[in-house]
């Protein structure tokens, strides 16, 4: 339903600030029709999806190293701009930009798999707090010097499979019926309801409006088990539903979340942004979109869904480790080999650049418990020796039943990272930076591990897992994550994968920290040549409020450790 005329415009989501170097941001929101917003002076005209109405403002000029408090307005043809961020009475400080360049650390805090808003879940599902609120609240506490200065979101924003009962409700009037407790959205007005239940609750809203926020996706965007296999593939798309549920999907994502990658000069770049720009006033871009979203779905070399970010002295490449996967299975990839070039252009590029502190995001973890990372290398051996006979068939049913379909199940790619990550730490393109750390999620606990071997490195190479930031993890996985670091575990899934001849990983790992299990938050504290990777875990207190404990506070810089670890943590 429109709203009414005599209105003026209002905001539904946002705004968010995405995009932050050191002269420039982008400011994206969704208003209720179309207007004029602006930012700082700044403006933008919104743009139409499916109808609903979206503008990404790009504000210019900032000066490097600056604090600037922001609103947001927002104006029709012939009317003065309303202001509609912040809030009148908001209880939180006011939002703004922080440009790169500030003395003191640098704190980037990141995490996954965020499940709807505390809100809108059945308490019966029993979901522990949500970190994500809870660290919001707890930021808004502290003095702005402590803020984090950038949030990395690595997967699963928004459950496309699992619903809330709010959702399923709305699915129900819009669906004219009861929709079943399993109901799943299928397109992208369906979509834009996840988003918004998501991000609609206020301490998440002020987060986001206040920290620079980047986002990759994982499968739940799409579907559990997002392309796992080419044998998955055979079979998902061609249902009656796969085609508007990866259209509905990739669709929502470049408008809610990938558009806000792309700096300045990329959103210049690119064709799809610049098509939709183009459009006449009133036009929707949904057509546009939707053959872009059907395009990659087919062909994932027609669209660069990873990027980076330039942070002074820290250096973020964030790696797509579900679209751009190459699933034949006697050719498995994460990702393509051009992409794969880029990648590996890129670490060498922060090398060349002098960056103290290299940081890889990918929703799933590269390094993984020792168990479980062989079995999933013994499963790929067997599923590729063995494709189209009873023992592939078998090895392929397992993969998709327990998720084998990590870093460790592409092992083609496991060590392709692994060689570029070593090379980064070896200081082969230049100074070695003090750390190579790679960011993940996907896995609903959280741990950190360090590579000892091959040596001769002169920085440290760390893996740190931090999921979820608001969903839980069943009891089979508690248990399955703590017996794969185990000794024995090791040893027994190291027979099964030389007994199958299964070419073990390029590195060794240790164990540094963990598993942690509940809603948390991590936090990277970088500063100069020295890193700390600190964990919190959400809680009630005595009064039923909910908090943020600190139970990790690692040290990931300094001297390389000859076999073990600087710190053994145990969780």
């Amino acid at each position: 339903m429109p709203p009414p005329a005599g209105d003026p415009p209002a905001l539904l989501l946002g705004p968010l600030l995405r995009h932050v170097d050191p002269v420039s941001a982008t400011a994206w929101v969704e208003t209720d029709r179309p207007c004029t917003v602006d930012v700082l002076g700044r403006s933008a005209r919104t743009f139409r999806v499916g109808g609903h109405h979206y503008a990404l403002v790009v504000v210019e000029g900032l000066a490097p190293g600056s604090t600037t408090p922001y609103e947001v307005h927002l104006s029709t043809d012939g009317t003065d701009g309303v202001r509609v961020w912040p809030e009148e009475g908001s209880p939180f400080p006011p939002s703004r930009i922080r440009t790169p360049g500030r003395p003191g650390p640098f704190r980037l805090a990141f995490g996954s798999c965020r499940y709807a808003s505390p809100g809108t879940v059945d308490v019966a599902e029993g979901i522990p707090p949500d970190a994500l609120d809870a660290y919001a609240e707890r930021v808004a506490a502290l003095p702005e010097d402590e803020w984090p200065d950038a949030l990395v979101l690595l997967g699963d924003q928004v459950y496309a499979d699992e619903l809330t009962p709010a959702t399923r409700s709305w699915l129900g009037l819009r669906r004219g019926g009861p929709v079943r407790h399993d109901a799943q959205v299928h397109d992208l007005e369906e979509y834009t309801r996840l988003y918004a239940e998501s991000w609609s609750d206020p301490q998440v809203r002020w987060l986001l409006a206040t920290v620079p926020s980047s986002m990759v996706f994982d499968d739940h965007e799409m579907i559990d088990d997002w392309n796992t296999s080419a044998a998955w593939r055979r079979r998902v798309t061609t249902t009656d539903w796969w085609a508007d549920r990866i259209a509905g999907g990739m669709v929502s994502y470049w408008v809610y979340q990938h558009l806000g990658n792309l700096s300045p000069a990329e959103l210049a770049a690119s064709g799809t942004w610049q098509a939709v720009c183009a459009l006449p006033e009133g036009a929707d871009a949904e057509p546009v979109l939707r053959e872009m979203a059907e395009v990659a779905d087919r062909d994932p070399r027609s669209v660069r869904w990873s990027y980076v970010r330039h942070w002074g002295d820290a250096r973020l490449l964030v790696v797509d480790s579900r679209a751009g996967r190459v699933l034949d299975e006697q050719s498995r990839r994460m990702v393509d080999d051009d992409e794969f070039a880029w990648i590996e252009e890129q670490v060498r590029a922060a090398v060349a650049d002098g960056v103290e502190h290299l940081l890889v995001g990918t929703s799933l973890p590269w390094l993984l418990p020792h168990a479980i990372d062989a079995i999933e290398r013994w499963d790929e051996a067997l599923a590729v020796r063995h494709e189209g006979r009873p023992l592939g068939r078998l090895a392929e049913a397992l993969r998709q039943a327990a998720d084998l379909e990590h870093w460790a199940a592409f092992g083609h790619s496991f060590d392709r990272l692994a060689a570029a990550l070593l090379a980064a730490a070896r200081g082969e393109h230049g100074r070695a930076p003090a750390t190579a750390v790679v960011l993940s999620g996907d896995v609903h606990h959280a741990y950190a591990a360090e590579v000892v071997s091959p040596g001769g490195l002169s920085g440290r190479v760390h893996q740190l897992t931090v999921s979820p930031l608001h969903n839980q993890a069943p009891h089979p996985i508690r248990v399955g994550f703590r017996i794969g670091w185990s000794r024995w575990a090791r040893r027994l899934t190291g027979a099964i994968a030389r007994a199958a001849r299964v070419r073990p990983a390029s590195v060794e790992w240790v164990k540094a920290a963990g598993p942690f299990f509940g809603n948390q938050v991590g936090e990277l504290v970088l500063e100069g040549r020295r890193a700390r990777f600190v964990l919190h875990v959400s809680d009630h207190r005595a009064d039923g409020e909910e908090c943020l404990q600190q139970v990790l506070d690692l040290p990931l810089a300094g001297p390389v450790p000859a076999a073990a670890p600087a710190a053994e943590v145990t969780g």
